[in-house]
């Protein structure tokens, strides 16, 4: 990226965010800059995939404002500026694909469905599977990596757009130790070069270095927005703030799996 874009990289005020009717975030403000590296932390069914999801228009704003890099959320209108990595873990699938195939599907979000890759696509194809530590593995089928190997490859597939603003969703859950060393290194490198990022997890584990700001969802509220040492982990590795406070003042490749948010708000979880 060259410099900083002005306001913004994502603006919440007020912003309730859920499934059909049901709220499963509510009454969120948050602001994050262009460039910061913010954890989004919270338990199983806090609520905090249901936020991620709100910024990529892949769940409901139900009420309130939420924009994306100056938009509207939904309405921006260079899709490509958002890269997304969705918690499911790997990209196996009954269509054979090679490295190569899959990474340059993150290229569409600038082109379209019906756009050709250029040279210059190529090239950040390239660059992207070079990125996670992988040229060496780029002609052969996804389904002949491992499991932590085919994260690295969803990762690259969001690099290939280069965004101005990356989401990620557990991004280390499930993967093996040298996998989520090479995904730090990797975010350490994007982060430098200004690319805001957001990343969703219940640990912060090899990626402490990379992220400075945390983010606590607790029962669809922000329960802590600070300094990421200042959200104290457990023994198990899991984050929670010191102390409870009130609220603090792209493109889409996955189906969303909503079902299990819902049951829960329903019967009066979240």
């Amino acid at each position: 990226m060259s410099g900083t874009p002005a306001g913004d990289a994502l603006r919440l005020r007020d912003a309730s965010i859920g499934y059909g009717d049901v709220a499963i975030v509510q009454g969120v403000d948050l602001t994050v800059a262009h460039g910061e590296a913010v954890a989004v932390l919270g338990s199983n069914g806090s609520g905090k995939t249901t936020l991620a999801r709100g910024l990529l228009g892949l769940a409901a704003v139900l009420g309130g404002e939420v924009q994306v890099l100056g938009a509207p959320v939904g309405r921006l209108r260079e899709r490509g500026r958002i890269g997304y990595v969705p918690q499911r873990h790997t990209v196996s699938g009954a269509v054979p694909a090679t490295v190569r195939e899959v990474v340059g599907v993150g290229r569409l979000a600038r082109h379209g469905l019906l756009g050709r890759l250029r040279p210059a696509d190529r090239a950040a194809v390239a660059d992207a599977v070079t990125a996670v530590g992988l040229a060496d593995r780029i002609g052969d089928p996804v389904a002949s990596l491992s499991g932590g190997q085919q994260r690295r490859v969803l990762v690259a597939r969001a690099l290939a757009a280069e965004p101005e603003l990356l989401v990620m969703d557990e991004p280390t859950a499930g993967v093996d130790a040298a996998s989520q060393e090479a995904l730090a290194a990797v975010l350490a490198d994007v982060s430098t070069a200004g690319t805001t990022l957001v990343v969703v997890t219940h640990e912060i584990g090899p990626l402490s270095g990379v992220l400075s700001r945390a983010v606590v969802v607790d029962h669809g509220r922000i329960r802590y927005d600070g300094p990421l040492a200042g959200a104290q982990p457990t023994a198990g590795g899991h984050c929670h703030p010191d102390q409870p406070a009130g609220p603090a003042a792209g493109y889409r490749f996955d189906q969303p799996r909503v079902t299990i948010d819902v049951a829960a708000a329903r019967n009066g979880g979240h």
